[in-house]
């Protein structure tokens, strides 16, 4: 037992550590924002709620059928079903019934509003779409910051560990009588200034792995981490085709052009739904009613002895009640319950035809409204398809500049590459004081950050290209 409990110890330990420890992709980082962001969340509902507006668009051809049963109790003086008479009784009323009705005929209303019904299902779907990918494009921006910061830090304790060994080759030189002693003391600074830029970088990645975490809907922020990975720049070959045929590319493929498509099929839907108020409506109905009734029956008479001119009746369920010469008794038991049933039903049916003559205007005015609708949806689309072209314009020009940008920091860092490496040599020798060796070494660590900087914005930047070319992002290779 001791041994089984040690057992599930260590191996909820190894649990806890391994989720502590887990590293996240960018894929995972974004299927877990599509399952957990609330807007994306809110998305989906409405997709689902446009779902059930397509059940009510097919419940029109349904007939409906209703039924309904009252049974009630009237005690006193009431009118004796049976004779027409007053009299003191207890009278029970039952009453059912049951009613169908059937559409046959609505100026095709009915057909109309399934039709716009699914076109509105179309839109929600699209709009969900839309909205994974801004958050999957957020995602990868946050991620992509992450990654800079950290390779960012890597450079500066590159160049760290480089001046530390420089200052045990000024030391020795300083101590030959080679070099002054402030060339010491210039590079000891330069090791303090890039201690603190390094204290800067780790905050910078604390800050945007916090960034990125509270995006995806995580709060463990101490354990939450990314893999570690140098992305390789793929898929530059999309910026081999023109402009215009991304721009074509978007408009077969990206969300907002659909959901103005959408939008403007759904106004025309509401002028065709608004012009079938014009014409008759047809409708058919089936209705079944029956009724029981109960009360007080006199089973018995005798002559009054106080009163020769009346009568003593003995009423079920009672002792006994007083008639009047003029009374007719009722004598026996009430007919079954469900014999009144079955003698007291009755059906009624037919069709009912309605024509639509004089309305106010109400009709021809809502017509109107509704064609301005749709006048107002093909602006809407058109201004859609104008931003997407200047969208997908700016974001080809973007990648291209930054493309551009990344080459001119390849070379620049090669260069200062060498640059530092001449002046490490002079230095070493003599020939350098320590603040144009620390000025060189400054300008290549910058253009080493330079490239960095280069290199992820252009690859969000050729990714957002992609996604206007219909690639998802979570099918996006580094």
């Amino acid at each position: 037992m001791k041994n089984f409990s040690l057992l599930a110890f260590l191996l909820l330990f190894s649990s806890l550590m391994s989720a502590q420890d887990k590293e996240w992709t960018l894929e995972e980082c974004v299927n877990y924002a599509l399952e957990n962001n609330i807007s994306v969340k809110q998305a989906e509902l409405d997709v689902e709620f446009s779902a059930i507006d397509k059940r009510d668009a097919i419940g029109n051809f349904i007939p409906s059928i209703n039924g309904q049963a009252t049974n009630s109790w009237n005690t006193g003086l009431t009118q004796n079903v049976t004779t027409g008479i007053l009299q003191n009784q207890t009278v029970r009323n039952f009453s059912a019934g049951l009613s169908a009705g059937l559409t046959l005929f609505d100026g095709l209303r009915n057909f109309k509003e399934l039709q716009r019904a699914r076109i509105s299902r179309l839109a929600t779907e699209y709009s969900l779409d839309k909205m994974k990918d801004d958050i999957a494009l957020f995602v990868a921006d946050a991620y992509l910051q992450v990654l800079f910061n950290k390779q960012n830090l890597e450079v500066l304790k590159a160049q760290n560990e480089v001046t530390q060994e420089q200052i045990e080759r000024t030391r020795d030189l300083v101590e030959a009588g080679v070099l002054p002693e402030g060339d010491l003391l210039e590079i000891r600074a330069t090791m303090a200034d890039e201690q603190q830029k390094m204290i800067l970088a780790e905050n910078q990645i604390q800050i945007s792995l916090i960034s990125l975490a509270q995006t995806l809907g995580i709060k463990d922020y101490q354990n939450f981490d990314i893999v570690e990975r140098d992305y390789n720049i793929l898929g530059s070959e999309i910026l081999d085709n023109s402009v215009y045929d991304v721009i074509e590319r978007a408009k077969e493929e990206r969300s907002e052009i659909k959901i103005a498509e959408a939008s403007k099929e759904l106004a025309e839907k509401d002028v065709e739904l608004a012009k079938g108020a014009y014409l008759p409506t047809l409708n058919a109905f089936f209705n079944y009613n029956t009724r029981a009734t109960g009360q007080d029956q006199v089973v018995d008479i005798i002559p009054d002895p106080d009163n020769p001119t009346r009568q003593i009746g003995f009423v079920e369920g009672t002792n006994q009640a007083v008639l009047s010469p003029n009374t007719i008794p009722v004598l026996g038991s009430p007919l079954p319950f469900f014999d009144q049933l079955s003698r007291n039903d009755g059906f009624s049916y037919g069709v009912q035809l309605n024509i639509p003559v004089l309305n106010g205007f109400a009709t021809r005015n809502q017509v109107k409204r509704n064609e301005i609708g749709v006048l107002r949806a093909e602006y809407r689309l058109e201004q859609a398809e104008l931003d997407l072209e200047a969208n997908v314009y700016q974001a080809f020009t973007d990648a291209k500049g930054a493309f551009k940008a990344y080459e001119a920091a390849l070379v620049a860092v090669e260069a200062q590459e060498k640059a530092f490496e001449y002046a490490t040599e002079r230095y070493d020798v003599g020939l350098t004081n320590a603040f144009d060796f620390s000025q060189a070494k400054v300008r290549f660590e910058n253009a080493q950050r330079e490239v960095l900087r280069a290199k992820y914005d252009y690859i969000f930047k050729l990714k957002v290209v992609e996604l206007y070319f219909g690639i998802p992002v979570r099918e996006l290779k580094f």
